[in-house]
C-alpha cells in the first residue's frame, strides 16, 4: 500500500488564517493607525464575497426548491424529510438566538471609534423608522435585473422562491434547466474556493482593522463569541439530538463513536461534505434503509444545516449588539425565516457559512454590512464546529427518518454498534470492502 506524504503545516488554510490573525492583532495593537489603514484590505476582501452572494443564494434556493418538487414524487419519504429538516433548523436556530439574547455576546463592544460611523447610524435608523406596509412592498422588485445590479438580496430570494417554485411545477420539462444551474453553483463554488485562498490576506486586514480600531477589548469580544458559539452546539448536540435520538429508539454516544473517523475527517477539512460518501457506507451498515439514505443525506446538506444555523443566528445578532441596533422580537422572527432560506447550500464549500451571513445581513436592511469584518477574524475558526454539527445532524435525521418510514434493521444496528460488522482488517465492512477502491 503506498503511503501519502503528509501536507505540510504551512499550507493549511486554517493554519495560514490563524496566523494572520495572530500577526493582524499585533499589528492593530501595537499599531492601531497602522491597523486602521489596512481597512482596505478588508474591505476588499468583503467586496469579493459579496460579490458572489446574489448568484450563489440564486442557485442554490432555485435548486434546492427545484428538488423539492421531485422529493414529492418519492412520497413519504421526502415529506417526511423535510418536515423533520425544517423543524430541527428551526429549533437550531431558535436556540442560537435564545443564546445570544441571554448571554449578549456582542454587547460592550466600543464601536464608537469606527470610521463607519454615519453609515452604522444609517442601519439604527432604518431599523426603528420601516413600516410593515414598506417592508412587504420592498420585497417584490419592480426589475429583476436591478434587484441583482443594486444587490438587493430580499428582492433576490423573492425571485428565486419564485423561480424554484415555477421549476418544480413543470417537473421533467425543467430538468435541463435545473441541472445547468447545478452546474453553475459548482462553478460558483468554485470560485469561492479560489477567493478562500486569499482569506489569509482578508483575516490579516479584518483583524488589523478590528483591533486597531476598536482596541485591544475586541479580542476578547471575538473569542468570547467563539466560545458561545461553540458551547451551543455542543448544547445542540448533546441536548436537543441526544433527545431526538432517545425519542427514536437508538444511542447518540453509540452513533457517535461509529462515526468518528469521518468527525475527525471533517475537522480536517472543516466541509461536512468531504464526509458524504463514506457517511452514506455508514449509514446503510447501520441498518437504514437505502433509498432512505441516498434520499435524505443529499438533501440534508443543503436543508438540514443545524450548525450553521446556529453560528449565523448568533452571528447576527453579535453584529447587531455591537452596532447597538435593537431588534425586537418580530424582526428576530423574521431573522428566523430568512435564515431558513439563506441558509441552504450553505455546507456546500468552506466560506460559504460566510457569505451566507453576508445574504443575511443585506436581506435585513437594519444591520451594517461592515459587520462582517468584526467578524471575519474568527469565523475560520467555527467553520470546523459548523461543519462537525451538520455533520452529526444529517446522520441522526436519516437513521430518524429511516425508523419513522420503517425502513430500519435493527439487529443490523447492534451489530454494527458491536462491531460486528468490521471484520476486514482495514475496518472496512465486509459487505462493502470488494466494491471499495482503495489506493494499494
Amino acid at each position: 500500500m503506498t503511503t501519502q506524504m503528509a501536507r505540510p503545516i504551512y499550507k493549511n488554510l486554517t493554519f495560514q488564517v490563524l496566523v494572520a490573525v495572530a500577526i493582524g492583532a499585533f499589528v492593530g495593537w501595537v499599531r492601531p493607525q497602522w491597523g486602521q489603514s489596512l481597512k482596505p484590505v478588508m474591505t476588499g476582501f468583503i467586496n469579493l464575497i459579496k460579490m458572489v452572494v446574489a448568484p450563489i443564494v440564486f442557485l442554490t434556493i432555485g435548486v434546492g426548491i427545484a428538488s423539492m418538487g421531485d422529493l414529492k414524487k418519492v412520497g413519504r419519504v421526502g415529506i417526511k424529510s423535510l418536515f423533520y429538516f425544517e423543524v430541527v433548523t428551526t429549533l437550531a436556530l431558535a436556540i442560537g438566538l435564545l443564546v445570544a439574547n441571554t448571554i449578549k455576546p456582542g454587547a460592550g463592544l466600543d464601536t464608537s471609534k469606527a470610521t463607519l460611523t454615519a453609515e452604522v447610524k444609517k442601519y439604527q435608523e432604518q431599523a426603528q423608522e420601516q413600516t410593515i406596509t414598506e417592508f412587504i412592498l420592498h420585497i417584490i422588485p419592480d426589475s429583476v435585473v436591478g434587484a441583482f445590479a443594486k444587490g438587493d438580496m430580499l428582492q433576490i430570494l423573492c425571485f428565486s422562491v419564485l423561480f424554484g417554485l415555477a421549476l418544480a411545477s413543470l417537473g421533467e420539462t425543467a430538468a435541463p434547466v435545473v441541472r445547468g444551474m447545478e452546474h453553475l453553483t459548482h462553478v460558483m463554488f468554485r470560485l469561492v474556493a479560489l477567493i478562500m485562498r486569499v482569506a489569509p490576506l482578508g483575516a490579516f486586514g479584518a483583524m488589523a482593522f478590528t483591533v486597531g480600531t476598536f482596541g485591544g477589548e475586541s479580542l476578547k469580544q471575538l473569542v468570547w463569541i467563539m466560545v458561545c458559539v461553540y458551547l451551543t452546539m455542543i448544547i445542540f448536540i448533546f441536548g436537543v439530538l441526544g433527545l431526538i435520538c432517545r425519542l427514536f429508539g437508538f444511542s447518540l454516544w453509540k452513533y457517535l463513536v461509529f462515526i468518528r473517523e469521518e468527525i475527525l475527517l471533517v475537522l480536517g477539512t472543516s466541509s461536512s461534505e468531504t464526509a458524504l460518501p463514506r457517511m452514506i457506507e455508514k449509514l446503510e451498515l447501520l441498518g437504514c434503509g437505502k433509498q432512505v439514505v441516498k434520499l435524505v443525506i443529499p438533501t440534508g446538506y443543503s436543508f438540514n444545516l443545524d450548525g450553521t444555523s446556529i453560528y449565523l443566528s448568533m452571528a447576527v445578532l453579535f453584529i447587531a449588539q455591537a452596532f447597538n441596533v435593537h431588534l425586537s422580537f418580530g424582526q428576530q422572527v423574521y431573522i428566523m425565516v430568512l435564515l431558513m432560506l439563506t441558509s441552504k447550500g450553505a455546507a456546500a464549500v468552506t466560506g460559504a457559512g460566510f457569505i451566507t451571513l453576508a445574504a443575511t445581513l443585506s436581506a435585513t436592511n437594519v444591520l451594517p454590512i461592515v459587520g462582517l469584518g468584526l467578524l471575519f477574524g474568527v469565523d475560520r475558526f467555527m467553520s470546523e464546529a459548523r461543519a462537525i454539527t451538520n455533520l452529526i445532524g444529517n446522520g441522526v435525521a436519516t437513521i430518524c427518518v429511516s425508523k419513522w418510514e420503517g425502513d430500519f434493521n435493527q439487529a443490523q444496528y447492534e451489530a454494527a454498534i458491536r462491531g460486528d460488522a468490521f471484520a476486514d482488517p482495514r475496518g472496512v465492512p465486509m459487505e462493502v470492502a470488494a466494491d471499495l477502491r482503495l489506493e494499494e
